[in-house]
């Protein structure tokens, strides 16, 4: 067991089909799981959940695997640390939105922090 804290996300990305209704209810059920879990809509099929040492990511990566549905599609999940979301840069072609676009090196916008 690990101990060491590392300060970062779990990313689920997901494309599910949602031509039949089994399928449209095992969407939405693995979307309510995650809700459940503790996971935020960053958007439609993006979800995010903060995670404090890799212990509890690799956690949560087991449950979401676990509860992925079987209707086909396909499910992502992946750890980033803090440091790693810093450096990314959120990119809007909006002009009204350029006070939300974040750059490489700056904190977490505002609607994302966890603390």
């Amino acid at each position: 067991m690990s101990w060491a804290y590392t300060l970062g996300q779990i990313f689920v990305m997901f494309d599910l089909p949602t031509l039949e209704k089994h399928e449209i209810k095992a969407a939405n059920d693995f979307r309510k799981t995650l809700l459940d879990f503790g996971f935020f809509m960053m958007q439609e099929s993006v979800y995010v959940r903060n995670c404090v040492t890799i212990d509890k990511s690799d956690y949560w990566l087991k449950k979401v695997r676990n509860n992925s549905p079987t209707t086909g599609g396909n499910v992502v999940a992946f750890f980033i640390t803090a440091k790693q979301w810093n450096k990314a840069e959120i990119i809007s072609c909006v002009e009204t939105h350029h006070k939300y676009r974040k750059k490489a090196g700056e904190a977490f916008p505002e609607q994302i922090t966890f603390w």
